[in-house]
């Protein structure tokens, strides 16, 4: 019946499944790495390459004050308490240690300086070179390679198995698989000697699916996740018995543009410039409404109200941190303004309004507290007065299941029946439900998906061989 086996057979190429790979490897285990699509990385590769970490570095060196302790507390107010907080409590428990990981053991290269991303009490987020997350993956198939890890192109999980006590015990993959075809390839048996790990990520591109869990997501909302983004292997570990968790907390990301597909360039322009150092405007009224800071749902609950059509706008101070402007700026994605007037003539804005917005914004800032909306006031964002201005389209686009299958703090799948582990089978990253809660906090994916990546990998490996 089998064609092969290994000790761990891991489902997914992205931060989790190679972070589990890593471990296992490290542990004396042979590993395989299976990947559907065409290239390894998925989410992972595209993703900003934002990583939150509680008591780094940086934060030292800028004498900013965090702990676990205050993560902890961020995470579980924007999950508005849904989080299953043994779990969330690890991944701020780890997020250092694990920031470290990827540059001593890895060598990832990261900015110099840490970006304030909202919803977090403090900066504390890293920031990749490259200012994608090819710059964690690309050193972590380095380092897969140099372990002789192999990872598997085109191939499909078709179907898991299960052994006689109902734990899993190998795959069934379709090799040479074209995706989205699920009757490509050839079929075959991977025999999984001590586990399988999956890592399959979220379910955003499926449409179908996504809409079953939240109808309001029809087909025509747009994602940033790439294509392969699917549900079949939840579904999957679902009929193996997993508990489902949270399926319909689906994320939009409120900073994406409307001028681009997918996650684009525009997002982190939002993300590291026209929130914390600009202004978030309803175009019908020229006026400020929410905090630009406020974490993920809180902003694109407040953007799709009342039909509001918003842009951010940041002036030539603020648009430093930009790391995508130049980007942004030859795709026209971002438009750059000598003047306000020109600015609110371009996207049709009402002019007084908006210099009165603006005027009373500059003077929240010189006061050192927003006492309308709250936004954080730190010692770096300067008065919105030195031009040129720059100004982002936005739209909310789906980016982020927070649900998914339940596991432990072990990374064991859980049945749904008993609550016990599903023998044999691991699993992290997005796939997993429960971490975030009701909604996840921007730079704490990549965290939570190479911490649960390696606690999987690590616990697979001390599962007893099979005879």
């Amino acid at each position: 019946m089998w064609n092969e086996e290994y000790d761990v057979v891991i489902i997914g190429s992205g931060f989790a499944g190679l972070a589990a790979a890593i471990e296992a490897r490290r542990a004396g285990s042979s590993v395989i790495v299976l990947e559907k699509m065409g290239v390894p990385g998925g989410n992972s590769t595209i993703s900003g390459g934002l990583v939150a970490a509680a008591g780094s570095p940086l934060q030292a060196r800028e004498n900013i004050k965090d702990s676990p302790e205050l993560m902890l507390a961020d995470m579980l107010a924007a999950g508005q308490d849904f989080n299953h907080r043994d779990l969330a409590a690890i991944v701020a428990e780890r997020s250092a240690e694990t920031l470290l990981w990827t540059i001593n053991e890895l060598g990832v290269k990261y900015k110099p300086e840490l970006s304030h991303l909202g919803g977090h009490s403090v900066a504390r987020t890293y920031n990749t070179a490259n200012t994608s997350g090819a710059g964690i993956i690309r050193p972590m198939l380095v380092k897969c390679r140099e372990m002789d890890i192999p990872i598997r192109l085109k191939t499909f999980l078709s179907q898991m198995i299960a052994d006689a006590n109902g734990g899993m015990e190998g795959v069934e993959v379709r090799e040479d698989y074209i995706f989205p075809n699920r009757e490509s390839g050839s079929v075959k048996c991977i025999r999984a000697k001590k586990a399988v790990i999956l890592a399959t990520g979220g379910f955003g591109q499926d449409k179908e699916f996504r809409a079953i869990q939240n109808p309001l997501l029809t087909e025509d909302v747009e994602c940033t996740n790439h294509r392969g983004a699917t549900a079949e292997s939840l579904i999957m570990a679902l009929k193996m018995g997993a508990t489902p968790v949270q399926l319909s907390m689906i994320q939009l990301g409120p900073w994406a543009s409307r001028d681009e597909e997918g996650f684009g360039v525009g997002s982190m322009f939002s993300m590291l410039a026209g929130f914390p150092y600009g202004i978030l405007i309803d175009l019908r009224t020229g006026e400020r409404f929410v905090n630009e800071q406020a974490d993920r749902k809180l902003l694109v609950d407040a953007m799709l109200s009342s039909g509001r059509e918003s842009i951010a706008i940041v002036d030539a101070m603020g648009v430093r941190h930009a790391t995508t402007l130049e980007q942004c700026l030859k795709r026209g994605v971002v438009r750059k303004f000598d003047t306000i007037e020109e600015l609110a003539m371009a996207n049709q804005a009402p002019l007084l309004p908006l210099k009165a917005t603006i005027e009373t914004y500059n003077a929240l800032i010189e006061k050192g507290r927003d006492d309308r909306f709250g936004k954080p006031i730190p010692k770096d964002l300067l008065p919105m007065k030195h031009p040129p201005y720059y100004a982002i389209r936005l739209i909310s686009k789906v980016h982020h299941c927070m649900g998914g299958i339940r596991i432990n703090t072990k990374a064991q799948v859980l049945r749904i029946d008993n609550g016990l582990p599903i023998g044999r089978f691991y699993a992290a990253g997005e796939i997993v439900g429960g971490v975030h809660g009701a909604s996840r906090l921007g730079s704490n994916a990549i965290p939570e998906c190479l911490v649960f990546g390696r606690i999987a990998g690590s616990n697979a490996a001390c599962e007893p061989p099979r005879s």
